[in-house]
């Protein structure tokens, strides 16, 4: 049977790359009690800079509202928390905390070896990334 003339298209092709990959990481992760959310949100916080909601959802791809509720149960959880920006008292920061740290090492652990086995020395991953670097700074 042919492929229909779609599955040849660039957004068609990035999709279903991203729908493989994370379908195996999200796998990995949800060993760990976790989402590839959690994990990106935790490895943005691990620099312990404290982000504010807005800056963080830019960074880990997530709406505003969506970010809003796993930022609550990532508080509950004890990997985060929330407080005012020092410099404007209205702004509120989001905070890794020292179980988040932990939780994140263990889930940065998983995700570089799920990435070593899809790089696996194959000059081909460290092309693609570059490509699709150069992809996204030229069309934001």
């Amino acid at each position: 049977m042919d492929q229909p003339p779609i599955t040849t298209s660039l957004t068609y092709l990035l999709a279903q790359a991203n729908r493989v990959v994370t379908a195996t990481l999200e796998r990995l992760l949800a060993q760990e009690g976790a989402t590839i959310e959690h994990w990106r949100v935790l490895e943005v916080l691990s620099d312990e800079q404290g982000r504010s909601m807005g800056e963080l959802a830019q960074l880990v791809l997530m709406n505003h509202p969506a970010l809003t509720k796993l930022m609550d149960r990532m508080v509950s959880r004890g990997w985060a928390h929330r407080a005012a920006d020092p410099a404007d008292s209205r702004k509120v920061l989001v905070f890794i905390t020292d179980a988040g740290l932990a939780f994140a090492a263990r889930l940065r652990q998983r995700v570089a070896e799920y990435h070593e086995a899809i790089d696996a020395g194959d000059r081909r991953a460290e092309q693609l990334k570059r490509l699709l670097g150069t992809l996204i700074r030229e069309h934001e």
